[in-house]
């Protein structure tokens, strides 16, 4: 047993670019810009929050192991950084999804170097853009349930999917050697065929925490979009 777990580790690549590192500075500048402070000492006081968390972080990882990268760079799988976004709030969901993009990187690209510019560009700043649409749609349109499922879940699920390709491909072509055509030929084109599958998946599952546990929804209420005014 012991030689199949070496045996894992064997591929695994540690050496770190120059744009690699630099990336791990930028992640550190954000996390501190970002530190969930309030969240967290919530998450440390309250017991239900934690295994909330676990549960999040167990199917967030299950999640990102269905992979079918073209190429090791060009990963292709659900991400969920909505529904995760709306049970933690985005600056949590930021923190806590660094430990599945670690696992990823490590396991599955086989690169720890990748773990910085994964974490920044396929996670982060999806999801604050994420965020931006989200707290747009919340002060722009109207306090009703089904605003908060269709565009707050499934479109922005959608939209997920076209800012995460979108960021790292950036990121591939600017400091992997990719030309814009070939990621747009062979990555970007995709976004449409996985777009909608991600809406649907974050809509489902936000439907059903809005139904079941509306309590583990970070800020919803019942009172802002289901009372009568």
């Amino acid at each position: 047993m012991l030689q199949n777990w070496f045996a894992q580790f064997e591929p695994i690549q540690w050496d770190f670019s120059p744009m690699q590192l630099m990336s791990l500075g930028l992640l550190g500048l954000w996390l501190y810009a970002i530190w969930p402070t309030r969240e967290l000492r919530q998450l440390l006081n309250h017991q239900g929050l934690q295994w909330r968390l676990f549960i999040v972080l167990l199917l967030i990882n299950s999640l990102w192991m269905v992979n079918a990268s073209i190429h090791p760079s060009l990963h292709l799988h659900f991400l969920g950084l909505v529904t995760c976004m709306l049970m933690l709030g985005w600056r949590l969901a930021t923190l806590a999804l660094l430990l599945p993009s670690a696992f990823f990187s490590v396991f599955v690209l086989k690169q720890p170097a990748e773990f910085a510019p994964l974490s920044l560009f396929a996670m982060a700043i999806p999801m604050f853009l994420c965020f931006l649409c989200y707290s747009r749609s919340y002060h722009a349109l109207p306090k009703h349930i089904f605003v908060f499922i269709f565009v707050g879940a499934f479109i922005n699920g959608g939209l997920s999917t076209v800012f995460h390709q979108l960021s790292w491909a950036t990121w591939l072509w600017y400091t992997a050697g990719y030309s814009w055509d070939g990621l747009v030929d062979n990555y970007l084109i995709l976004i449409p065929l996985l777009a909608f599958p991600e809406a649907l998946l974050n809509g489902m599952a936000v439907t059903l925490l809005v139904v079941y546990r509306p309590q583990w929804l970070f800020d919803y209420s019942d009172r802002n979009y289901l009372w009568f005014k």
